[in-house]
């Protein structure tokens, strides 16, 4: 609802009445304004029942188990592990495939550079966030922690 009040009054001062976070020279002309327009009024009292509204409603919060996204059964584990194992294994070996035909092969210089090159450098930035997740590991106050 969206009105103007025909007295001019900033009605924006209206939203800190009803939270009570106006001084008490603003709230007291606030009050005597209310008394006098019917337009301020009715956008007073609709802010009042939104307020009220957004106070009593009540949330729902998923239960713990709902957050947890690991796998719930023994199958389901392993499946999930073995899963994990044949993808691992099958990218290290086609990596390791692609690199040795690049290794091998005649091509020019530059594109040994510029894929061993960039490999060195993925692979050194893995290194360095690894080397600090397993320092902070030891003394992470929060690994307990679940959610």
């Amino acid at each position: 609802m969206t009105t103007t009040c025909p007295n001019g009054f900033d009605q924006t001062q209206l939203s800190g009445f009803l939270d009570g976070e106006l001084t008490q020279a603003a709230d007291q002309r606030v009050r005597l304004h209310l008394e006098d327009c019917a337009a301020c009024r009715a956008v007073s009292d609709e802010l009042l029942r939104l307020r009220e509204a957004t106070m009593t409603t009540r949330l729902d919060h998923p239960r713990d188990l709902e957050w947890d996204e690991r796998p719930r059964g023994l199958l389901s584990g392993l499946s999930r592990g073995l899963g994990w194992l044949v993808l691992a294994f099958w990218a290290a070996a086609t990596t390791g495939f692609a690199l040795w035909q690049l290794a091998t092969s005649p091509e020019d210089l530059t594109a040994k550079l510029i894929v061993f090159g960039g490999l060195l450098g993925v692979g050194l930035v893995f290194v360095s966030v690894l080397v600090d997740r397993l320092r902070s590991a030891r003394t992470d106050r929060y690994r307990e922690v679940q959610k």
